[in-house]
């Protein structure tokens, strides 16, 4: 059985998550796919970025829907690692990729690879998300049946959410067999804690994980995704379920894998794509264990 090695955020070890570097490295070390995540800027610009705040990434504070694509550019969001960018993957300012940018990435590369976006809410956007990330793999000739997409057809893009309705909406236009609905546990006690904190953005992103795993499990058991998509430990705590779902034909991506023994406990499993922050390294050691 075949494994498949996604990227992290690209290759987030060796360069800062979500950054050309991070992608570029994962490209040229030969990994099966790459994960990112997206918002949308203030101009309605697709952004792959992760946190819905630029703080712990950048050399700035503030929103991400409260910058243009031009105000983001001008940010710094790779010094955050010590680790010094190789000249052929760009400067600072070339950091930060548009949607756009990376699928132009990829698609000059033209290496065959998979592409996993995540869909990041709670969005400011709402919807709007979704229907402009749609729009922009459309202008790469994506297949809403098959997620083939670029010049030669040769990314194979899924798209994936915490929030079932993200998933509920994509369902409408996008093969369900291409929609991963992401799932982990969380104290509620924790969205509490951050709403008497004053820390509504965490608080919102932290209740959309929350419902991830009871709204996410019956979109599942409906039908309503291809593709599982939940942390390691809630597969390790949950197995007799996930068991369940692979019998019955659905594919998982786990994440985030960086220990042989969790990537080797979930291939014995049968599981067939696993996200990592090392992947290249990650299947050195699988190969020579």
């Amino acid at each position: 059985m075949d494994t498949l090695f996604y990227a992290h955020r690209g290759s987030s070890q060796k360069f800062a998550e979500n950054t050309r570097a991070a992608y570029l490295q994962a490209i040229d070390e030969g990994a099966d796919g790459i994960e990112c995540d997206v918002h949308l800027s203030s101009d309605g610009v697709v952004i792959c970025h992760h946190d819905p705040t630029v703080d712990r990434t950048s050399d700035t504070t503030g929103e991400v829907a409260g910058f243009t694509l031009d105000e983001l550019k001008k940010m710094d969001f790779s010094s955050y690692m010590p680790v010094a960018v190789p000249e052929e993957y760009g400067s600072i300012s070339d950091q930060l990729l548009s949607l756009v940018e990376l699928l132009e990435l990829i698609d000059e590369r033209g290496t065959n690879i998979g592409l996993a976006i995540e869909i990041k809410h709670p969005s400011p956007y709402g919807h709007l998300l979704e229907e402009e990330t749609l729009k922009v793999l459309a202008g790469f000739n994506f297949d809403p049946q098959t997620g083939l997409a670029g010049r030669r057809s040769q990314i194979q893009v899924t798209l994936m959410s915490f929030e079932p309705d993200s998933i509920r909406f994509l369902a409408q236009t996008v093969s369900r067999a291409l929609l991963c609905q992401l799932m982990t546990e969380i104290d509620p006690r924790r969205v509490a804690d951050f709403l008497n904190d004053g820390e509504t953005i965490r608080a919102g992103v932290y209740e959309v994980m929350r419902r991830s795993v009871a709204e996410g499990r019956e979109l599942i058991n409906a039908g309503g995704a291809g593709i599982i998509g939940p942390g390691v430990a809630w597969v390790r705590a949950n197995e007799h379920l996930v068991r369940q779902w692979l019998d019955q034909g659905l594919t998982a991506r786990i994440w985030t894998v960086d220990r042989p023994a969790d990537a080797q406990y979930l291939i014995d499993l049968g599981v067939t794509q696993i996200t990592s922050n090392r992947p290249a390294a990650l299947r050195q050691e699988l190969d020579q264990g």
